[in-house]
């Protein structure tokens, strides 16, 4: 049976996509710096549960978006930053899928196993580490996706909720 648009497939090339993927990483930056920030205040303990692998980083990849991200968990040099999809660098894992369906997987709304297996989710490098970051954010208390909405006010409420309901339509279609 033949998947629909696998997320291994190369993607799409067009004139001044580098140049996209670059502007796109400066624009994001401010706002993911005070997101990690945020999750580290609420949540020091997601980082504990880590382990020894709060010194992996993760490369986080939303297919659909003009960059990746860049995941550094060691609460000594926190960070998270956009990375131009022409300059990624190495990771010690990486987690490559559609932004809705990791957005989900942070918000403990989809099964990561399932996920995986249908292949809309593709994972890299040091699967342990990925699994204890899976773990760590499953065992949060609350959502980390809507605090960090609610940083933003109505706004940010508002497009959460935008997003959830986008993510179950295209669900519904699949």
């Amino acid at each position: 049976m033949p998947h629909a648009k696998s997320i291994r497939q190369e993607r799409a090339r067009f004139p001044g996509a580098d140049a996209l993927s670059r502007v796109s990483c400066v624009l994001v930056q401010p706002v993911l710096t005070r997101i990690v920030r945020n999750v580290a205040d609420k949540h020091p303990s997601l980082f504990a549960r880590l382990g020894e692998h709060q010194a992996t980083t993760y490369l986080i990849d939303p297919v659909e978006l003009p960059f990746s991200l860049l995941l550094r968990p060691d609460p000594e040099a926190l960070s998270l930053q956009a990375v131009p999809r022409d300059r990624l660098p190495q990771a010690g894992a990486s987690i490559r899928g559609k932004f809705l369906l990791l957005l989900r997987l942070i918000d403990a709304g989809e099964d990561g196993d399932a996920a995986f297996f249908s292949r809309g989710l593709d994972i890299a490098g040091n699967t342990e580490a990925v699994v204890r970051l899976r773990n760590a954010l499953d065992d949060i208390d609350g959502s980390i996706v809507e605090d960090c909405a609610s940083m933003f006010g109505a706004p940010g409420r508002l497009i959460l909720q935008q997003l959830r309901k986008t993510y179950g339509q295209a669900n519904a279609r699949s």
